[in-house]
């Protein structure tokens, strides 16, 4: 089957279910004591009356009075931190990101020590997708005195630095979550992240005993179960992957990430569920990508080649320079026995990829097909730069030399075939042994 297609779609799948629930960055609240969020800068500063009725406007969640007297008032204190902070807060809460951003920078020029205007704009660039932007603000907002707004504000600083560490730099990211811990108590978010980085760092035992962490404490947690599923499934431990999606599907019976993780342990065990499983989720999912992809595989798998061809050769229309796109529709094209054109394919995919074995082992079966012995041999001698020789390569290349008449090189491979085969091809093997005896008369 094609295992390497399937398991690379299902993976795209896992990462974003697993990256999800940790990717939130959440826009920082003003924390309220008494009646009014505290300064961003130093709170024994005494506080003008227009801003304390605009903080009051605030803590009923009347944004549109707090922006009225807040611009008001801007308009004539314009470095006033404390305000310009409020106002970055009350644009944010109505979703005026690039307003909020602008006057988050305004607070923390007019004050650099505000960890609230730090944490804040750092919060809120991370949001809009912008880490490179968010980092340095973040860091700042761990560096400084949380003050009022306390530990745990502080411990929020150092998970956001976390979320986004975690991909560039793992072992950093796991310090920042250690620091983190050291503000406030462990979360399942916490634990959840934790796995992730134990992953991203090869460290799977350390990562599925966290994932199973949390689901004892939450039968119920999606990100858990993928995550777990994922590690399961990355051993070959098919059966305990497959107990672990369908406990979290009766939970989340239409998951798009457990029905395809489902699909994928299905396949791979070879049973008959996994066409009907991934045909529902495509019909739910009919312009997911990776979906269709592993849908085209396992009716392949099946013997569905017209079937699994029609989605490839939809998937190519929006890309049609994808080498395993390309190889995919080639295999087909050979089951179909439209062999010329299957040449054509594994050529173009073997020029967009030289480094995939796959490609040349397409192009060098179709071009014996042919009758072009020479690109055979081109073909294998390409693909062994990549990939070991095996039972079908070796008699390939046997067969080859023996079309061009190359005595000496096909007595040689039929050889190495009979060795490598031992009893697995019996057709091939006796044809071998024919040609042996003939070639050393």
């Amino acid at each position: 089957m094609r295992t390497h297609l399937l398991h690379r779609d299902f993976l795209a799948l896992s990462c974003a279910a697993l990256l999800f629930p940790l990717c939130g960055f959440a826009r920082q609240s003003p924390t309220i004591t008494s009646d009014a969020p505290p300064s961003p800068g130093a709170s024994s500063q005494a506080v003008s009356p227009e801003v304390t009725a605009a903080e009051a406007a605030i803590a009923s969640s009347d944004w549109k009075a707090a922006e009225s007297k807040l611009d008001s008032y801007l308009l004539t204190h314009p470095t006033d931190a404390r305000a310009l902070f409020d106002a970055g807060y009350v644009a944010d809460a109505q979703n005026r990101l690039d307003d909020a951003a602008s006057l988050y920078r305004r607070a923390t020029a007019a004050n650099p020590k505000s960890f609230e205007a730090h944490l804040s704009l750092g919060l809120l660039l991370a949001r809009q997708g912008k880490p490179a932007e968010a980092r340095p603000e973040l860091a700042a907002a761990a560096a400084l005195d949380p003050g009022e707004a306390g530990p745990e504000l502080k411990a929020r600083a150092w998970r956001a630095l976390a979320r986004i560490d975690r991909d560039s730099n793992p072992a950093l990211a796991s310090n920042d979550l250690l620091e983190a811990l050291k503000l406030s108590p462990e979360t399942t978010a916490d634990t959840l992240l934790a796995a992730n980085l134990a992953e991203h760092t090869g460290q799977l035992d350390a990562a599925a005993a966290a994932y199973r962490r949390v689901l004892a404490k939450d039968p119920k947690s999606t990100p858990a179960s993928v995550g777990l599923a994922h590690i399961l499934i990355d051993r070959k431990q098919y059966p305990d992957a497959e107990t672990v999606l369908r406990a979290a599907l009766t939970q989340a019976p239409d998951d798009p990430t457990l029905t395809a993780q489902l699909a994928t342990v299905l396949a791979d065990q070879d049973k008959a569920e996994a066409l009907p499983l991934l045909q529902k989720l495509h019909a739910a999912h009919p312009a997911d990508p990776a979906i269709t992809r592993m849908l085209a595989a396992v009716l392949a798998d099946a013997g569905n080649y017209a079937g699994s061809d029609q989605l490839e050769l939809q998937l190519l229309a929006a890309q049609p320079d994808d080498p395993e796109l390309l190889i995919a529709h080639g295999q087909n094209l050979v089951h179909e026995a439209q062999t010329e054109q299957a040449f054509a394919v594994f050529d173009k995919a073997s020029r967009l990829d030289a480094s995939s074995a796959d490609a040349w082992s397409g192009l060098a079966f179709t071009a014996f097909q042919l009758h072009r012995f020479d690109v055979t041999l081109h073909a294998l001698t390409m693909r062994s730069e990549h990939a070991p020789e095996n039972a079908s390569t070796l008699f390939l290349w046997a067969t080859a030399y023996d079309s061009l008449h190359q005595k000496n090189q096909a007595a040689a491979y039929y050889q190495r075939f009979l060795d490598a085969s031992a009893g697995k091809f019996p057709d091939q093997e006796w044809q071998a042994r024919q040609r042996l005896k003939v070639l050393g008369k």
